[in-house]
């Protein structure tokens, strides 16, 4: 009998629903909220109404890309955390009405701990290698840094994080400054393919151990263009490639030296790549190069499973429910991050 796992992913600005049918996607929806464009972030309470008008058709779309109906469920996993409690409310609330009224499991999953198994999602046709336990990821979002040792599918220990701002947020951040549309990271990947990356140069944390900083960066970044403007009004739209290709390195410069000294502690043969920011064209190509360097495997998700997914949801949910890990509902969402 095939296990068909619905998974719900609604921990920010995105409504995702998805379908698998093993570890196989049949469907994986995303409904975007392009409105918070317009105020350079995410809004919190636009976000949640956004969700209570999206979820039912993403859901229902999900279900039919995936040609099978509801009653064919074998569980419903869904985001529990981290995230926007609003967003977060809205999906849990749907997962567990739903999961009560087909009379199947409810599976709660950790938004973070999803991103790091996308990669074991499978598509239709597609053969690819999975990472061999234990591996190290890091993972790398909007509002989340961290490098972690994977020891099996529910097993993560957490060896570094950032202790202030994420690598995501330092990419809008800079984009911000510069005047660029958000979210900024994909821009600011775009302008650096044509510019100089050794042109400017910004603060790099240098913290012991495997934490990583950021706030250092962005405020070296900041001050640098306020002076030059000062000096030179234009100096952003001159040199705005060169701005773009400089700050990227900085950024990518502090994430694969600590996953450098993690490679060098941890006896693991393979890295996974997770979060946002992985399809991030410079990150890619700076973790293949160290990867090479020390003879380690590199696994990338597809680009569609690098951002807020409900794929990796479901794969999540899928392991657990194989392990009959299932979850009350009486479970309270949570905002922040756990280990």
């Amino acid at each position: 009998m095939s296990n068909f796992i619905l998974g719900i992913e609604s921990s920010c600005d995105d409504t995702s629903a998805a379908v698998l049918k093993g570890t196989e996607i049949l469907s994986n929806v995303i409904a975007n909220q392009h409105i918070h464009a317009e105020y350079g972030g995410v809004v919190p309470e636009l976000a949640s109404r956004a969700h209570q008008q999206n979820i039912i058709p993403v859901i229902d779309s999900a279900l039919k890309r995936a040609n099978i109906t509801k009653d064919q469920l074998s569980a419903i996993a869904y985001t529990n955390g981290p995230g926007l409690l609003g967003s977060l409310l809205i999906g849990s609330s749907f997962a567990k009405a739903m999961a009560w009224s087909l009379d199947i499991p409810l599976i709660e999953v950790d938004h973070l701990q999803s991103h790091v198994l996308a990669i074991f999602a499978d598509k239709p046709g597609v053969t690819k290698d999975k990472p061999r336990f234990p591996f190290l990821s890091l993972t790398v979002s909007g509002g989340h840094t961290r490098l972690l040792r994977v020891t099996d599918y529910f097993e993560m220990e957490l060896l570094g994080g950032t202790i202030d701002d994420a690598a995501g947020e330092t990419f809008d951040k800079a984009a911000k400054i510069m005047g660029l549309p958000y979210p900024g990271g994909p821009v600011i990947d775009k302008l650096a393919k044509e510019g100089n990356p050794a042109r400017f140069k910004f603060s790099i944390a240098n913290l012991p151990g495997l934490q990583y900083s950021f706030s250092g960066l962005k405020t070296s970044f900041l001050y640098f263009v306020r002076d030059q403007l000062k000096e030179n009004p234009n100096f952003i739209q001159e040199n705005l490639a060169d701005l773009a290709a400089s700050m990227q390195s900085a950024i990518i410069t502090s994430l694969t030296k600590k996953m450098e000294l993690a490679i060098q502690q941890y006896d693991c043969k393979d890295i996974v790549l997770a979060g946002g920011v992985s399809a991030n064209s410079g990150l890619r190509t700076a973790m293949q190069t160290l990867a090479d360097q020390y003879h380690r495997h590199l696994h990338l998700p597809s680009l569609d499973l690098t951002t807020d997914n409900a794929a990796m949801i479901a794969i999540f949910g899928y392991y657990k429910f194989i392990n009959s890990e299932f979850s009350s509902i009486n479970s309270a969402p949570y905002s922040s991050a756990k280990l």
